[in-house]
C-alpha cells in the first residue's frame, strides 16, 4: 500500500477537479471491476460482485483534497486566490503551490516581517492579505499562464520519517482510495458497490448522489481523521493517536453511526486482534453525514486513520493504522458475506 499511496498523494485533485485522481483508480479498477461509471457529479462508481450477493453494501473513500481557486491577477502579476475546503490560513504562508491544468509552480507569500505593524504580528492573516507569486513581471504575463477559477493544489514532497509515519498532502483521503483499490483487487466474499466519491471537501457533494443512485443496504466509510494528539493539547480534546490503530467512531460533528455496526467493528477487531482506538473528542464530518440521510435511511459505520495536521500540505499518517483499518474493513465484508449466506 505503500507505493499506491505515493503514487495517490502526488497527484492534483482538489474538490471539483478530481479528474487526475479518478483517471488514476479508474485505469487501476477496471481489470477488477465488473462495472465501471463516473455520474454527472464526478464520483467514480465501482461494482464487483463477491461470492454472496444477499446484502447491499457500498464502501466510500473520497477522491479530493483542500486546496485553492485563483480569484484574481493583479497590475503587479501576482494571483489572489480563495480557499477550497477548510484550510488553516497558518499552514498557507510561504508554502509552494501548482496551478492549472498546465501546473504552474507558484508560492503563497504575504508582506515581509519587517514591514508588519505591531498590532498585524498578533492576528492571523486574512485571506485577502495573502497571494500567490508566479514569477510574472506584470499582469498580462500572468494571465498568459493561468485564468481565473483555476485550481491550486499544494506542491508538497512525499517521504518517510521515523517509525513508519508518512508525510505528504491529501492523505485526506487518498488513504481511504488506496485501501479500496487494495480491497477491490482481492476476491470479495460478498457484491461490493465502490463509490470513489467527488467534492468532499466542500460538504460531502458527491457522497449523496452516490447513495441515492445506489441506494445501498449499509454503507462503511474509509477516512483520515484529525489526530490531535500534539504536546499542549488537554487529554479530553486528543482525539485520537497515530500509531495506536484504526479509528472507529461511534460519533462525529455530523454523523451518528449505525450503534449495531459500531459494536460489530469492535467486535471483529477485539476477535482479530487487530489494534483500534475511538474519538475521544466529538469533531470532524465524512461522506456519512450525506450517505446516512440519502432515501429512507442508510445503515452506515466509518473506519479511519488518525492524521496529523490534516489538511496541510504536510499531513501525517502510520503505516500501522493504514494496515489496521485495511485489515478491519476486509474483516467485516468477510462477516458481511457470512451473513447473506445464513
Amino acid at each position: 500500500m505503500l507505493n499506491r499511496m505515493r503514487e495517490l498523494c502526488a497527484l492534483f485533485g482538489v474538490s471539483g477537479c478530481e479528474d487526475e485522481v479518478r483517471e488514476y483508480i479508474r485505469l487501476h479498477a477496471i481489470p477488477y471491476a465488473d462495472e465501471i461509471r463516473t455520474d454527472a457529479i464526478g464520483n467514480l462508481i465501482v461494482k464487483k460482485s463477491g461470492f454472496s450477493s444477499g446484502r447491499s453494501i457500498m464502501l466510500a473513500a473520497h477522491m479530493d483534497e483542500v486546496g485553492m481557486i485563483v480569484t484574481a491577477v493583479t497590475d503587479e502579476g501576482f494571483l489572489k486566490f480563495d480557499f477550497v475546503g477548510g484550510v488553516d490560513r497558518r499552514v498557507a504562508l510561504g508554502k509552494r503551490v501548482l496551478i492549472g491544468e498546465k501546473r504552474i509552480p507558484g508560492l503563497i507569500g504575504m508582506k515581509a516581517a519587517h514591514l508588519v505593524e505591531e498590532d498585524e504580528q498578533k492576528t492571523i492573516p486574512k485571506t485577502r492579505d495573502l497571494y500567490i507569486d508566479i514569477g510574472a513581471e506584470n499582469k498580462e504575463e500572468a494571465q498568459a499562464k493561468v485564468s481565473l477559477g483555476d485550481y491550486v493544489a499544494f506542491d508538497s514532497a512525499f517521504s518517510l520519517f521515523g517509525d513508519g509515519f508518512i508525510k505528504a498532502k491529501a492523505i485526506d483521503d487518498r488513504f481511504g482510495c488506496a485501501v479500496l483499490l487494495k480491497l477491490l483487487s482481492e476476491p470479495l466474499p460478498v457484491d461490493c458497490t465502490f463509490a470513489f466519491t467527488a467534492q468532499e471537501e466542500v460538504g460531502t457533494r458527491g457522497a449523496f448522489s452516490a447513495a441515492f443512485s445506489e441506494t445501498p443496504e449499509v454503507a462503511l466509510v474509509l477516512e483520515g481523521t484529525t489526530a490531535a494528539d500534539l504536546p499542549g493539547s488537554p487529554g479530553h480534546k486528543k482525539v485520537c493517536q497515530p500509531g495506536h490503530g484504526a479509528v472507529i467512531p461511534f460519533m462525529d460533528g455530523a454523523t451518528i453511526y449505525d450503534r449495531e455496526l459500531f459494536h460489530l467493528l469492535r467486535g471483529i477487531a477485539d476477535q482479530k486482534g487487530i489494534p483500534w482506538q475511538t474519538k475521544q473528542f466529538i469533531s470532524g464530518g465524512t461522506d456519512a453525514k450525506a450517505i446516512q440521510r440519502t432515501k429512507t435511511g442508510v445503515r452506515t459505520a466509518c473506519l479511519a486513520a488518525p492524521v496529523r495536521y490534516i489538511h496541510s500540505p504536510s499531513s501525517v499518517v502510520n503505516l500501522k493504522d493504514m494496515e489496521a483499518v485495511y485489515a478491519l474493513a476486509k474483516s467485516f465484508l468477510d462477516t458481511m458475506g457470512r451473513r447473506a449466506e445464513g
